[in-house]
């Protein structure tokens, strides 16, 4: 495996949407256990994928904590292919921030940088205060893929990344295979729109 054979992904998003809980659910599901999850301890975790045949490690960078100092800075983001910016459905508040993490990645980040908005804690369904369809409307108006996971439960935690691998393959190897999502907990896969 070379240098462009590793993809490298961020999450970001307001503290306490689950950013640890999504990279240590998806990274090692088998062991994933929520009271576990320390939210300064992981920095990034690596996982392999196959896409087309051709294998890539991700590697999933976590803030770690920092987002609640503002202390993230722009070598965090220097080499990032791929950013999944998260919020909690059940808080506003960090869905209102992130249209400030997404000017975060544009100050930051590397031109035409692939973004998967993820809208986490979706098994919280009578507590959920952020409208699936409002976010897949602002998804839609940025071009990027949006879905609906719960770290907690595993729903759709898997796609997500996958969603972001493909859009990363497709935007930087070349690759022509459309990102399929689930965006909302319990809905029907779709295939990413393009826009315009």
């Amino acid at each position: 495996m070379n240098d462009s054979d590793v993809f490298k992904i961020l999450l970001i998003g307001d503290s306490a949407v689950g950013k640890t809980s999504l990279l240590l659910r998806f990274t090692d599901p088998n062991n994933f256990q929520e009271t576990s999850v320390n939210m300064t301890s992981v920095d990034y975790k690596n996982k392999n994928i196959t896409i087309d045949g051709r294998t890539f490690n991700l590697q999933i960078w976590d803030t770690a904590g920092q987002e609640r100092f503002r202390t993230i800075t722009s070598s965090f983001y220097r080499g990032a292919h791929g950013v999944l910016v998260c919020y909690d459905v059940t808080d506003q508040l960090t869905y209102n921030n992130v249209g400030l993490w997404m000017q975060e990645i544009q100050r930051y980040g590397v031109l035409g940088v692939s973004r998967v908005l993820v809208g986490n804690k979706c098994d919280l369904e009578d507590r959920k205060l952020v409208n699936a369809s409002i976010a897949q409307e602002y998804a839609d108006i940025l071009g990027i893929p949006f879905i609906e996971t719960s770290a907690t439960t595993g729903v759709n935690v898997e796609e997500a990344f996958m969603a972001m691998a493909d859009e990363i393959y497709r935007n930087h190897i070349g690759g022509s295979k459309p990102s399929v999502v689930k965006p909302v907990c319990g809905s029907p896969p779709r295939t990413k729109k393009n826009i315009c």
